[in-house]
Formats: C-alpha cells, structure tokens, sequence
C-alpha cells in the first residue's frame, strides 16, 4: 500500500503482479522492460524488471542495484539465478544475462555513493552469521531478542547496506524508519502495523518494502531470517 500521506509496507510481489511495464527502446531487456514503484523523487528507485525468454548483455550498469529473482531462473555473469536468490550489481558493472524463460525479478536501485568497482556480488545466505545490535530497549515489549547478521555489500559511504539477517522471537513498538529496506523471508514470519493501523503479515518466501518515513510495529513470534536491502541515509 503506497499513500501520499502515509507511509507504510508493501507486498512486492502483489505489486508486481499488476505493475504496468515499459520498454524503453532500444535499451537492452535488462534496463528496458522495467516498472518503477511509486516513490518520491531521491536516490532510490524499486521496481520490477520483467526479462523475457532470452538473453542480453549491458555495458555497465549506471548504479549500485540490489536485484533479486522473484520467479523464473536467470544467469548473470557466471552465477546461476533461482527463485529467491540475489545479488548486488555495482555500479560499471557489465551484466550479461540468459532467462530460459520469462523471469521476474525485483531490484532496488541507489545511485550515489557507490565502490563503482564494477563487481557482481552474490547474496551468500549460507554466511556464517555473526551478532548485530538489537532493537532500542524502550521500544521492546517483552525480552530483547538475539540478532545476527551477514553484510555482503556496503557502499563506499556505507548507505546502501545487503545481506542476511536473523532473530529471536520478539515485539516492537511502531518506530519511524529513517529508511528504505527492502525483505526477503527465508524463514519464519512479521507483523507489521503501520500509522494508520493497516496491518499486514509476511512469511517465509515473501517479498516486502517498508518505506523510509514509515511508521511501522514488529512482532514476530517465531525465529526470522531474512535477505534485505537497505538505503539509510547519513
């Protein structure tokens, strides 16, 4: 649910479902046949690409996108895409690319900032995890959760964050994000209830956006882990 006013989650994938795709000509498929999220205008885009049956080549990629495989099987460079899975194309990056068959995949775009190292990196969700803060005391209801985390890219100005996270059960109360995360849920399942009391709850294999501005609760009962892609701001 996108709103004007406000600000809140959003299921990717029912977006996507509906979302209208351009091709912007002549373009390789890969950069063409897009269609962009509705978001206010800064240095983020999120969006759907939809490849067809085929394949493609781009010279170099004009920003940082995190891109992740929402169906279908697509080869970029030398790593092989499934369902789920996800990489970083940094920005210079030259993206070769093979679908056997129509795919869609969902990205998260930030331009500014970037190692512009051309790299391609895969989201290892097999990394050994390592502990991470958790959430502020004073927004926990109930005991504090143990949490971990993976980075697998961090940008030059260390603002545009992708790896795997996971938790302990735990709940808490609405904060504002002061950022854009988009997440994938290997395991386990969230509640969210926004600033105008829509809820919403993802399980394992969705795909979902909280806004930057939002204003949004967790509760999550069972053990979470997620692949996510974060713009947060200095």
């Amino acid at each position: 649910m996108t709103d004007t006013i406000t600000r809140s989650f959003i299921d990717l994938r029912a977006w996507a479902a509906t979302a209208i795709v351009t091709d912007a000509a002549p373009q390789d498929a890969f950069l063409a046949a897009r269609a962009l999220l509705p978001q206010p205008a800064g240095p983020v885009s999120i969006g759907l690409i939809a490849l067809p049956q085929g394949s493609g080549t781009v010279a170099a990629m004009p920003a940082d996108e995190f891109v992740i495989v929402a169906s279908g099987t697509v080869q970029i460079g030398q790593v092989m895409l499934n369902e789920g899975d996800a990489l970083v194309l940094c920005e210079g990056a030259t993206v070769g690319w093979t679908a056997a068959a129509d795919s869609r995949l969902l990205f998260v775009r930030r331009t500014g900032g970037s190692l512009a190292d051309g790299a391609i990196v895969p989201i290892d969700t097999s990394a050994a995890l390592v502990a991470s803060g958790a959430p502020l005391a004073e927004l926990l209801v109930g005991p504090t959760p143990s949490c971990r985390n993976f980075t697998d890219y961090r940008s030059a100005d260390g603002e545009f964050v992708c790896g795997t996270w996971d938790s302990t059960p735990y709940h808490r109360r609405a904060m504002t994000y002061g950022h854009y995360e988009l997440m994938y849920l290997l395991d386990g399942s969230v509640t969210f209830v926004d600033g105008a009391g829509a809820k919403g709850t993802f399980g394992k294999g969705d795909i979902f956006l909280v806004e930057q501005g939002a204003s949004c609760s967790w509760d999550s009962q069972v053990h979470v882990k997620k692949v996510y892609a974060i713009y947060r701001p200095a």
